[in-house]
């Protein structure tokens, strides 16, 4: 008796997630800028502006920037790591979040 094959998996769903998801709409390089006061500014203002999120907007955002970390893993370079983490403090910040 022969094998049934597998559909071929999508390698990239985290792409998908990426464009089709319903928590933010994101300004393109958001998370390529230097700063993680502008990271954290950028994604304040759209989890406050996006009508498709659907939880709070610290929550989305929050969520957002820990989808990047997550999805860069081991190719994210130290330096990019410590922008994007020290971009969760300033999050915190801007939404008057205690740490």
């Amino acid at each position: 008796m022969a094998k049934k094959k597998r559909p071929a998996v999508k390698r990239k769903w985290s792409a998908q997630v990426a464009k089709r998801s319903d928590a933010l709409d994101l300004k393109p390089g958001i998370f390529t800028q230097r700063s993680a006061r502008a990271i954290a500014q950028s994604l304040k203002k759209s989890a406050e502006a996006s009508r498709r999120r659907k939880a709070n907007p610290f929550q989305s955002a929050m969520s957002m920037l820990n989808f990047e970390i997550n999805r860069a893993g081991k190719s994210l370079s130290a330096a990019r790591r410590h922008v994007l983490e020290n971009a969760k403090v300033q999050l915190r910040r801007a939404f008057e979040r205690p740490a």
